[in-house]
């Protein structure tokens, strides 16, 4: 009787921490959703809300590496015109630590550039679940790669001889 007692508070608390995983998963489901909505209404106060304060955002571009107020006086021009980006969620992956407030995902993208792949850090705040890291790439299929590599060529020569490696 006392291991099937043991067995069924094993259970029971297996059963609450995979509830509670499911749970934050969808809470960070919904904030990703929410934020890449936020962008396609051009609604520049609700997605800079979704963002930590220490944010960084790296677009498609070399040099588009941001610390949060850097992406936001590059994107201001966008909201401004009443059309930033329209990102949709195809397929999303989320993995969370041991303390279960810090998370960090993958996913695969439908937007004005095709299908692209964005991935980041997310992490838990007094606010909700805010992002703290995001890289947005572009998706190349592996045959197509040397053309792609052939067409940026020139421009990525010119910037790696203007780049240096840099440590904070």
């Amino acid at each position: 009787m006392k291991n099937l007692a043991i067995m069924f508070l094993l259970f029971v608390s297996v059963f609450q921490q995979q509830s509670s995983e499911t749970e934050i998963k969808k809470l960070i489901n919904t904030t990703l959703d929410n934020w890449h909505k936020a962008a396609s209404n051009a609604d520049f106060d609700a997605y800079f809300d979704l963002m930590a304060d220490d944010a960084i955002f790296i677009g498609t571009d070399a040099t588009e590496n941001w610390k949060l107020e850097e992406f936001k006086a590059f994107s201001k021009p966008y909201f401004d015109k009443g059309k930033a980006w329209s990102f949709t969620a195809l397929e999303r992956n989320i993995y969370l630590n041991k303390e279960e407030n810090l998370a960090w995902f993958d996913e695969l993208l439908d937007t004005q550039m095709e299908i692209c792949r964005g991935s980041g850090v997310m992490k838990l705040t007094d606010q909700g679940w805010k992002v703290q890291h995001y890289v947005l790439s572009i998706t190349i299929p592996n045959p197509k790669v040397e053309n792609v590599v052939n067409i940026k060529k020139e421009t990525d020569s010119l910037l790696k001889q203007k780049l240096t490696i840099k440590t904070e």
